[in-house]
């Protein structure tokens, strides 16, 4: 099994407090990682499925992958004009806020080459961004939210939030419930501690408190072969079916 690149990472938000509604997807284009990683992180929280990229080419990839309901994209991406470039693969493009330096928006058009309907100046506060989006995204149905997630044998139900390895009833507390709902959504891709950490109680941990919530959650997932949750040192954990050697 090939792992996925990890330049394209996707947020969602995985809490059980309450029943959360159906999020938005949104597209995010930020070139430095701790910016991305930090906003993926704060839309995520607001309640949005996000997927996170560097550059304009691989914003295009998943365009022309998947529907997204917004973009949101920093002009100091340094392919900006791929995006321009590319233009005729959004004629039915979603709206889009651009995060920049300038105080006007119309110096922007000619970069992107695109319309843009509403921008924010850096560095911005996610306050004010999340208002923006939420302005933009307003009246814009989203995308239904699957009620259940499986990865061969190993089912998570989203409206009894009750997972099952096979016919066998996992009992896990309400943390390992967001912890493996997130493994299952990014199932194959290498996951950090801190962004783990980060979806299951919405705050930094400290390592080895996501590293002893790994732990208790494989020792119920992988009682029944084959495991499912492995770790890649030095990186993080994914699940899925094991490698071939």
């Amino acid at each position: 099994m090939s792992l996925r690149g990890e330049s394209v990472d996707t947020y969602r938000d995985v809490r059980t407090r309450e029943a959360p509604s159906p999020g938005h997807r949104l597209l995010l284009i930020v070139p430095d990682p701790g910016s991305r990683e930090s906003l993926a992180a704060r839309l995520a929280a607001a309640g949005h499925q996000v997927t996170s990229v560097a550059t304009g080419a691989a914003a295009m990839a998943e365009l022309g992958d998947r529907h997204f309901d917004l973009l949101v994209v920093d002009v100091d991406i340094p392919d900006l004009h791929d995006l321009a470039r590319n233009r005729p693969r959004l004629v039915a493009r979603p709206p889009i806020i651009c995060m920049t330096t300038c105080d006007a928006l119309e110096p922007l058009l000619p970069e992107v080459g695109i319309e843009v309907e509403d921008y924010v100046t850096k560095p911005c506060r996610d306050a004010e961004l999340l208002a923006r989006v939420q302005v933009l995204l307003r009246g814009r149905q989203a995308a239904p939210r699957a009620s259940v997630l499986r990865h061969g044998d190993l089912v998570l139900d989203e409206i009894v939030y009750q997972a099952w390895r096979g016919e066998r009833r996992l009992e896990v507390t309400p943390a390992e419930y967001r912890l493996l709902r997130h493994l299952l959504l990014n199932a194959g891709r290498v996951l950090s501690k801190e962004q783990l950490a980060l979806h299951v109680w919405d705050e930094p941990r400290e390592l080895n408190a996501i590293e002893r919530l790994v732990s208790r959650l494989r020792q119920k997932v992988d009682e029944t072969s084959p495991a499912l949750i492995h770790t890649r040192r030095g990186f993080g954990y994914w699940l899925g079916d094991p490698a071939p050697m």
